[in-house]
């Protein structure tokens, strides 16, 4: 930062001369210091792969979480400050019951992305809080189809077929402009996740127990896979 750009990183509320909002970018940097999270589109659904980033082996895998179920039909993945995303992912499961309760039918997948980002937006704008240091990838089946969103601290969302949030963003993305296509099977759309995650990683194989995945297809309801299920996928993933 150049000296004279200093006394606008002190409040949220400041715009810098050139336009910037010091305390939103600060919060991106954390986004891109967090783990890993990769998300793409299949056939008839879509999949959330998250490296939860074991530590030590004196850890305890299932005490970490990444993944969490908003709705039926919504789940989402993070990336940053787990603690910060808590708090939206509690926000959001309210929205999406209150949205049942007084329309009698489960929320849309965009709505219920736009509520949480309208939800961040509004902590940019006022003194005394600061953003939240987290960004969301949120896959969800509703009438209008298949989703995929993105969301970042500055409150801005964006659908993809596949993207990835965290550290190794650049790599995984470089691996689904190559390799990604439409349509894919359910299967085969993890194992490419998967690839893509264990290129960003830099691992030579990865650990089932630090991977846990979550699935949503269209007349079925949002559900992270088990034990069983991820190493089998994780054992093929390394092999190919």
């Amino acid at each position: 930062m150049q000296p004279g750009q200093m006394a606008y990183d002190r409040a949220i509320t400041v715009f810098s001369p050139d336009g910037r909002l010091f305390q939103v970018e600060y919060a991106r940097e954390a986004v891109k210091r967090g783990t890993t999270t990769v998300g793409l589109k299949f056939k008839d659904g879509a999949v959330l792969i998250v490296d939860k980033r074991i530590a030590s082996r004196l850890m305890e895998p299932k005490s970490i979480e990444k993944i969490f179920q908003i709705d039926e039909h919504i789940g989402c993945a993070t990336s940053g400050l787990v603690a910060d995303a808590r708090v939206l992912v509690d926000n959001a499961r309210v929205t999406a019951q209150i949205s049942k309760i007084t329309y009698d039918e489960r929320i849309s997948v965009e709505m219920l992305v736009k509520r949480i980002c309208d939800y961040k937006q509004n902590y940019t704008q006022y003194g005394g809080v600061r953003p939240f240091g987290t960004a969301l990838l949120v896959a969800g089946v509703d009438d209008q189809g298949v989703h995929l969103f993105e969301t970042d601290p500055s409150g801005a969302l964006v659908s993809y077929k596949a993207g990835s949030i965290g550290a190794g963003r650049n790599v995984v993305m470089e691996v689904f402009e190559e390799h990604y296509q439409e349509g894919m099977e359910m299967e085969d759309a993890i194992v490419l996740g998967l690839q893509a995650l264990k290129k960003a990683t830099e691992e030579e194989n990865l650990n089932p127990k630090s991977v846990e995945i979550g699935v949503v297809r269209m007349g079925s309801n949002f559900r992270r896979l088990d034990d069983s299920e991820v190493e089998d996928l994780v054992t093929k993933a390394n092999k190919e």
